[in-house]
């Protein structure tokens, strides 16, 4: 079982320097790689694989044109090389759409480190080939502290995939590490979770998960990013020369201080759906059953859109079904058409007229129930009876 670890960085201006060239040789590498293949493709040739492809890129490295190339690590351009072909392979599969050439100003930076040469030490990763001289205080350049300490093991570990990347402010290595697989299996009562708007999720253990953007706290930052919009918005407008927008320093000082602000809300959100998933799965129920919802029409609402957006029903279900995996509990997705709001839980009769807006489910047997805690009751059940007919078929 391999568990994926992500750590920011904190180089100094050197090894930033270091970095933002080391990522922009991977971008060249890659869509060379590309072009190459789209090329021998349109002549006829069939497939190139990697290893010709880094051959002939070797053979370019030596053109004086190029020389710049030599000046970073051998591994970086060889895996973009690699991922470019495998892009190319996965288009041809039917698995991916067909592979874009990365953009200087719109791709995300990043590049590969060797899974052998990489090194971590409690408070420091080696980078490869930062420093060319073997001198102490020279090699000092290749190891870059990281924000967090004792946070990446370093004994008897085998590191996998060892990617460094760039999110706009700040440098992050993720670094995939083995771990034994657990062989407990839970025996507590299955849940069933209701997903919805109100509340992020409803569990049929009577446990609500508050939905975080309607804190005070995420409001202010939302309210302040509006006003930022409208903001840098009026600068560019007032810089307009002719058809063509110009692009001031408090305009790029206001771009940077959005951009801050986007990923404060986004790791706002992704904290509250870690600690919500995981308070889940410490509780170890049997089994987790959650409904198949269709995201892609509910966002077609334009009512409702933003919410759902917000809410991120994706990420939850596959933090859920990655967790479930890691701790052996089975995870169940109802089908898409299961009337678990509609379904009564007590007597089994179905309410078609019920509208959105009903938030109290009231049945004609006498049941008054929460419309979403109800869903998650149903919900329970129906994992309940799956698990039943798998262990009689």
């Amino acid at each position: 079982m391999i568990k994926t670890i992500r750590v920011m960085l904190l180089p100094n201006n050197k090894q930033k320097t270091r970095l933002f060239q080391y990522a922009g040789t991977a971008r060249f590498s890659y869509n060379w790689a590309l072009e190459r293949e789209q090329e021998n493709h349109k002549n006829g040739g069939k497939f190139m694989s990697d290893a010709d492809l880094r051959k002939e890129f070797t053979q370019l490295k030596k053109n004086p044109k190029y020389a710049w190339l030599n000046a970073v690590s051998n591994n970086v351009t060889k895996q973009a090389i690699k991922d470019a072909c495998n892009a190319y392979q996965r288009f041809f599969k039917g698995i991916a759409q067909f592979p874009h050439f990365k953009s200087r100003k719109h791709s995300p930076l990043s590049f590969y480190q060797d899974n052998v040469k990489i090194q971590f030490t409690e408070t420091h990763v080696k980078v490869e080939g930062f420093a060319c001289s073997k001198k102490k205080n020279k090699q000092k350049l290749n190891w870059i502290k990281l924000a967090e300490h004792n946070r990446i093991p370093v004994e008897n570990v085998k590191y996998s995939n060892p990617r460094i990347k760039y999110d706009g402010i700040n440098w992050w290595i993720s670094v995939g590490i083995e771990y034994e697989a657990s062989n407990i299996l839970p025996s507590n009562e299955g849940i069933g979770i209701d997903l919805g708007i109100k509340d992020l999720a409803v569990g049929s253990d009577k446990k609500n998960y508050e939905n975080i953007n309607r804190t005070q706290k995420v409001k202010k930052l939302e309210k302040r990013k509006r006003r930022l919009q409208r903001c840098i918005a009026r600068r560019y407008e007032k810089n307009k020369k002719g058809e063509n927008y110009c692009k001031t320093h408090n305009i790029i000082k206001g771009e940077k201080e959005l951009l801050k602000l986007n990923h404060k809300l986004t790791n706002i959100r992704q904290n509250h759906l870690h600690q919500t998933t995981s308070s889940i799965i410490k509780r170890e129920p049997s089994f987790i059953c959650l409904e198949d919802l269709n995201v892609k029409g509910m966002m077609k609402n334009r009512h409702l859109s933003k919410a759902v957006q917000q809410q991120g029903f994706y990420e939850f279900r596959r933090q859920i079904e990655y967790k479930s995996g890691w701790n052996n509990i089975q995870v169940i997705i109802a089908d898409r058409f299961f009337p678990s709001s509609k379904l009564c839980s007590c007597c089994g009769r179905m309410k078609k007229d019920l509208k959105l807006s009903d938030r109290i489910y009231r049945c004609e047997c006498g049941n008054r129930i929460d419309r979403d805690y109800q869903a998650a009751l149903n919900l329970k059940g129906y994992g309940e009876m799956y698990l039943k007919q798998q262990s009689a078929g």
